[in-house]
């Protein structure tokens, strides 16, 4: 349309008037193969529906608007520089059965189908209308050279009226010419009724884009609980299995270096009551084995403690027992930053927010210890709006990048999920804030 009103006159003769006439001659085309196809489908799936033979024809009927739409949006390539972009959604990995019932459900898939079946057959007939009218008109504008060409034949322009020469069919090049100018902006016309009834029927709609948003943020919170229950359930396991086993194994080898201990007693008494020595005994605490028990006791013992802390670190069972505050109370008492707890909640919070709030702290305190120099740290939470807001805050030297780790950045998308923000500030120098705003209301 831009080039048709900067250059009315010269537009049919134009590379703009070529475009879109490669194109409703295409579309002309694909139409009419469209169309022989589709009615060949109908017409064997109803005669055969009785059967049941015919049933998945009439579905790849219905399914037809998804082909079609795809090559409709590749054809308008050549009138249009800004592609159309695809209105279904990605299914990478889905099954065949996944896929078909997806499409099946979105209504892009039907509006793709009302293109195909109610606006294809009357858009391809216009085409190839205005086809055929600039094919006549060409013929016209030739006319005098084909009268020419053909002397001394008889030709008739038209039916019944012998043209005599070439100078008698010069009136037929005007109306030729005429013609010509006529299909050129009817072509341009009907291209932009093509283009902009593909962009309503072909195109992603706003609540294509917004469900697609809601089903993306849905797996999302679903990935993330999936994760939570697979992080308890990693948790129980360590706490029922390997950590009992751990306790288990150090109460063994506590066993086993007490009776060792007794037996080397025994043995003792035994050569000064008879008044012998035992060759190559010797004191109690020079016995290799028991050396090698007491050690294995010890890294028993040490394993265990890690086992706790690493236990302690993927879901803390004061967090889960007594909540948000005493959850960061126990963390800021074993920090080795003093660390001023103010946290002022009227009650449990639903158990995401909670779990990521925790999580944020955490990740802030230990990024505080590693990299921040602070020498005091304060953990700032209140309830305002229905939004819990929390604040970490420390005396460091500042400078801290967020997207230079991953800590952050899957807290920040965590907060996403559950509608929140994560902002951090940290100008050179200091002081280094950490602050959490997310809805309480799940």
């Amino acid at each position: 349309m831009a080039a048709l009103r900067a250059r009315p006159l010269r537009f049919p003769f134009t590379r703009d008037s070529l475009r879109c006439w490669a194109y409703l001659v295409g579309g002309a085309l694909l139409g009419l193969l469209v169309a022989v196809l589709l009615a060949a489908l109908v017409v064997i799936g109803l005669g055969l529906s009785v059967v049941g033979i015919g049933l998945p024809l009439l579905l790849a009927v219905a399914l037809s608007g998804l082909p079609v739409g795809r090559l409709e949006r590749r054809l308008l390539r050549l009138v249009e520089p800004t592609p159309l972009p695809d209105p279904h959604r990605a299914l990478p990995g889905a099954g065949r059965r996944a896929r078909l019932r997806t499409r099946l459900r979105e209504r892009a898939t039907w509006r793709e189908l009302a293109h195909t079946l109610l606006a294809g057959p009357p858009l391809t007939a216009a085409g190839l209308g205005l086809t055929a009218l600039l094919l006549l008109s060409a013929a016209l504008v030739v006319s005098p050279l084909v009268v020419w060409a053909m002397a001394p034949e008889t030709v008739m322009l038209i039916p019944g009226h012998a043209v005599p020469g070439p100078l008698y069919a010069l009136p037929a090049t005007a109306v030729g010419l005429a013609g010509l100018l006529l299909a050129g902006y009817a072509g341009a016309l009907l291209t932009v009724v093509h283009v902009r009834l593909a962009r309503l029927l072909l195109g992603p709609r706003e609540e294509d884009l917004g469900r697609q948003v809601v089903e993306l943020t849905r797996s999302r919170a679903r990935l993330v609980d999936a994760f939570e229950a697979e992080r308890r359930r990693i948790e129980r396991d360590l706490h029922d299995g390997a950590q009992q086993q751990l306790v288990a194994l150090s109460m063994t080898l506590g066993l086993a270096a007490h009776e060792l201990r007794q037996r080397a007693g025994a043995a003792g008494t035994t050569a000064v009551s008879t008044g012998g020595a035992t060759p190559g005994a010797g004191p109690v605490g020079d016995d290799p084995v028991l050396d090698l028990v007491d050690r294995a006791r010890g890294e028993a013992r040490q394993a265990l403690e890690q086992l706790r802390g690493l236990v302690r670190g993927i879901h803390p069972q004061v967090l889960t027992d007594h909540g948000l505050a005493a959850a960061v109370t126990e963390v800021a008492l074993r920090h080795p930053i003093p660390v001023e707890v103010d946290l002022d909640l009227p009650g449990r919070l639903p158990g995401p927010v909670e779990s990521t709030a925790y999580f944020t702290v955490t990740e802030a305190l230990t990024n505080a210890a590693k990299h921040s120099g602070a020498a005091a740290i304060t953990v700032h939470g209140r309830i305002a709006d229905g939004r819990l807001v929390l604040q970490v805050t420390d005396d460091g030297r500042g400078g801290a990048d967020p997207a230079a780790g991953a800590g952050l950045q899957g807290l920040a998308d965590r907060v996403a999920i559950l509608r929140g923000r994560l902002m951090v500030t940290s100008p050179t120098g200091g002081p280094t804030r950490l602050r959490l705003e997310v809805p309480c209301s799940g």
